[in-house]
């Protein structure tokens, strides 16, 4: 299996840019910096994202008491009703990525109308390390519980959507709620998983294999899972690791995604089977010609588009 084409050059370019020194790999970068590249990169890998949509800008409180921002976007004219929502948790790491960066991304899974996107900002690390990021998942996922009936959205058909750390955040979510249910007034439908982190404790052959060349980087995840776990967080507690839970049984339907390029490629098969070997309802696919962040890549990658659209009709199937 090869690269996408749509993908290869763009992936050559870049790999120019590293050897030449005029791209240098996230890791090596100050962190207001990495966080700068990583969000100019959103216009280059999808600068025409859907338009026609209401987003409204949201706070909600933190249990701390700060002000978390938050979006939510759904079709004009869509608010007649209550709506399902796909509570979406964005990727970067816990150190980049933001709402902004992933505009593209709530735009595309709110654009036909069949869902409103719930989308929550987090805390990012170095600045709030683990457990600050998690629980202002949890604080936002609360509060939406509370105030769904007034924003014309339906808390009994939330699904929990993320792409890479935010699949993992979206995971231990949906452990929370099947396992600790005095800390999550939630109880998903289903889980949405794409490229997700699962297990800080161990590098697999894909770490190896894919470590340079494809986008994200081993050494980046690292940086990243070090300015994460800092001086309060165990690679292998579960709410870090959620390959590491000891009993994933009665977690809700699950759609995982794996990136045939990627250094999480492995983790994310074996997370897949450990859902599988406790019974739940999976549905793994493989996007064997991609890299890690494949569903920011629309503007750049044609076949993205059918990949949206496979998305929107499983979670339609889980709802029924």
């Amino acid at each position: 299996m090869h690269v996408h084409p749509d993908l290869a050059a763009f992936l050559e370019l870049a790999e120019l840019g590293r050897l030449t020194g005029s791209n240098r790999p996230l890791h090596e970068l100050p962190v207001t910096q990495a966080r700068e590249v990583f969000e100019q990169a959103s216009a280059v890998l999808d600068p025409t994202p859907p338009a026609l949509l209401t987003v409204s800008e949201l706070t909600l409180p933190a249990r701390d008491g700060v002000l978390l921002p938050a979006r939510l976007y759904r079709r004009p004219g869509s608010d007649s009703k209550p709506l399902p929502v796909l509570f979406y948790l964005h990727g970067g790491g816990y150190v980049v990525g933001s709402l902004d960066s992933h505009d593209s991304v709530c735009r595309r899974l709110a654009a036909s109308g069949c869902f409103a996107v719930f989308a929550p900002s987090y805390r990012r690390a170095p600045e709030h390390g683990f457990p600050v990021p998690l629980n202002d998942t949890l604080d936002a996922a609360n509060w939406l519980a509370t105030q769904a009936a007034a924003l014309q959205l339906d808390s009994q058909q939330v699904i929990f959507i993320g792409d890479s750390v935010g699949a993992s955040l979206a995971s231990v979510l949906s452990l929370t709620a099947v396992h600790h249910r005095d800390q999550l007034n939630l109880a998903p439908r289903a889980q949405m998983l794409l490229y997700p982190v699962t297990d800080l404790s161990r590098e697999r052959d894909s770490h190896r294999t894919y470590a340079e060349g494809y986008l994200l980087e081993t050494a980046t995840l690292r940086w990243f899972y070090r300015q994460y776990l800092g001086a309060h967080g165990s690679a292998t507690d579960w709410r870090v690791s959620p390959l590491l839970h000891p009993d994933p049984r009665g977690l809700p339907p699950t759609y995982l995604a794996v990136a045939g390029f990627d250094p999480l490629h492995d983790e994310g098969l074996a997370y897949a089977q450990a859902l599988e070997q406790a019974g739940v309802a999976l549905t793994l696919r493989r996007v064997e010609d991609m890299t890690h962040d494949y569903l920011r890549m629309s503007g750049m990658v044609a076949d993205v588009e059918a990949i949206y659209a496979e998305l929107e009709n499983w979670a339609l199937n889980q709802l029924g």
